[in-house]
């Protein structure tokens, strides 16, 4: 067997290559929640109804999901630069047609377009970032990395509830012209160039089965809670879709002689593995947001601004995570780590599932940054071992499947979980009315303002039992949450140490 090749030469221009690529993650980032904030305002400017409104979120969700795994061959195929930069120039221009939008049919088209030139964004960077640094210096380079993927989300709604606040909601997208521009020229200039190859073979049918699956699932996720699920004959057709288009990519992948998934991916421990785990944190992650937006803004009555500012300091424990553990992974053994972040995460939501109707700023700054720092501690670790033993030449491909494994856990999360809220918020209204009754001693001494014998009285005491309702709905799925985190933790046993060198038999059988 052939010796190790050796490694390049460190790019001089590395920094700047690393700023680029931190902002144009950064810029994909903020867009998956950026936007989300906006939507009433949205609604009325373009004269749209609350389900149409939502293809805004749907169009582009679904198309980046579609697009994200053909990175790995469209970098091949035009080169990675190339491809890098057609995505920032696209990205960028669509980003300003959604701003300059004036029906909601132009808004959903350029955010499908947004969608396709943004999804190879992420993946991109991070494997940008992984052939600049050398492997003992990977940790460090997914903390910033990182920083990008694990901010952007959280900080989104505060960013985008003050510009819509202060501005108008056409500068959630307008803002991505500075960013845009900045990459585009520091790309041009720094980054190098790597040849394309234009024979190079694409499998269609195995294409196609990944999207129409993926595609199906996300429409299923992002439409089942407004059309009932499994009532609806749309959802059921959406699912079966799905499953049978992943069924016939599945046999496609192991049986076709050049597939679109190259099977030395799934073989690699390390990888499946981390693609388990970043799973997770997106389940995690997005849910918990998309759980305490209407929380601190419907249930404590907190401005969007204010619960945009509480939810803040989840990005700060993250940051500051990512910056210790950057110096840390490379001197502790990263499953260690990833265990503490678990813990930590876990911790976090056992504690939020303890929430109450006046818990104080304190208690939810405190949360959010003890959660903050656990994801932190997760994420650069689990990147690390997760593109340990991979193939410099499946880098971009791998990457592309773990930022959508991370967007179809976050998919996943929000709908199950906003499901759950729903369906437990009906069950438990159920269960506490039935103690509203005349002859228990509680009701004797009620104010007069809660008679139950008025209108006005039973309207009130229904609002109360609704907001306790509610209140213990969010609740459960925190704690649900909370238990998915636990479970995780087996997991890092199944992850080889970064260290460990693959043997012989091991790298033919990769090879192969």
């Amino acid at each position: 067997m052939a010796g190790p090749v050796p490694s390049a030469p460190p790019n001089p221009h590395r920094g700047a290559i690393t700023i680029c690529v931190m902002l144009a993650t950064i810029m994909q980032a903020l867009d998956t929640t950026i936007a989300n904030v906006a939507l009433p305002y949205m609604q009325s400017s373009l004269s749209a109804s609350e389900d149409q409104i939502n293809l805004v979120l749907t169009s582009y969700i679904v198309t980046a999901a579609i697009m994200m795994p053909a990175t790995g061959w469209l970098a091949a195929r035009f080169g990675r630069k190339n491809l890098f930069l057609m995505s920032v120039v696209g990205f960028t221009a669509t980003s300003v047609l959604c701003g300059l939008a004036t029906s909601l049919e132009q808004m959903v088209l350029f955010r499908l377009l947004q969608g396709v030139f943004g999804a190879p964004l992420v993946p991109l960077s991070q494997a940008v970032l992984l052939d600049e640094y050398p492997r003992e210096q990977h940790g460090s380079a997914m903390a910033l990395w990182g920083v990008g993927v694990m901010v952007g989300p959280i900080l989104g709604p505060t960013l985008g509830g003050w510009l819509t606040e202060y501005y108008n909601w056409r500068w959630v997208f307008y803002i991505n012209l500075p960013v845009g521009m900045l990459t585009l020229f520091g790309l041009l200039a720094y980054m190098k160039r790597t040849p394309p190859s234009p024979g190079l073979y694409f499998d269609w049918f195995g294409f196609l089965t990944l999207a129409l699956a993926i595609g199906s699932l996300q429409m299923m996720l992002d439409r089942g809670e407004q059309l009932e699920w499994f009532d609806s004959p749309e959802i059921v057709i959406e699912a079966a879709c799905s499953g049978l288009a992943a069924y016939l990519f599945v046999v496609h992948t192991f049986t076709a002689r050049q597939p679109f998934l190259d099977r030395r991916l799934i073989r690699d421990r390390n990888f499946v593995t981390g693609i388990v785990f970043i799973f997770v944190v997106g389940v995690i992650l997005l849910a918990t947001l998309a759980l305490l937006t209407p929380f601190l803004q419907t249930l404590l009555g907190y401005p969007v601004l204010t619960a945009g500012i509480l939810l803040a300091p989840r990005g700060i424990g993250t940051m500051v995570a990512m910056m210790i553990v950057g110096r840390l992974v490379s001197k502790v053994d990263a499953r260690w780590l990833v265990a503490l972040g678990l813990g930590l995460t876990a911790l976090a939501l056992w504690q939020m599932s303890r929430f109450s109707l006046d818990v104080t700023r304190t208690m939810l700054v405190t949360t959010g940054v003890i959660q903050g720092l656990g994801l932190g501690f997760i994420f650069i670790p689990m990147s690390v071992i997760t593109f340990s033993s991979l193939p410099a030449d499946l880098r971009t491909s791998g990457t592309a499947l773990f930022s959508l494994s991370r967007n179809i856990g976050s998919s996943i999360g929000i709908s199950v979980m906003i499901y759950l809220l729903g369906q437990n918020t009906h069950r438990m209204h159920a269960t506490l009315s039935e103690y509203i009754q005349p002859f228990r001693a509680p009701m004797q001494n009620l104010p007069a303002m809660l008679d139950p014998g008025a209108a006005t009285g039973r309207a009130l005491l229904d609002a109360l039992v609704t907001k306790q309702a509610v209140l213990i709905a969010f609740l459960g799925d925190f704690y649900i949450m909370f238990i998915i985190a636990l479970a995780s933790l087996p997991l890092v046993l199944l992850m080889r140490h970064p260290d460990q060198k693959l043997d012989d038999e091991e790298v033919s059988a990769a090879i192969e």
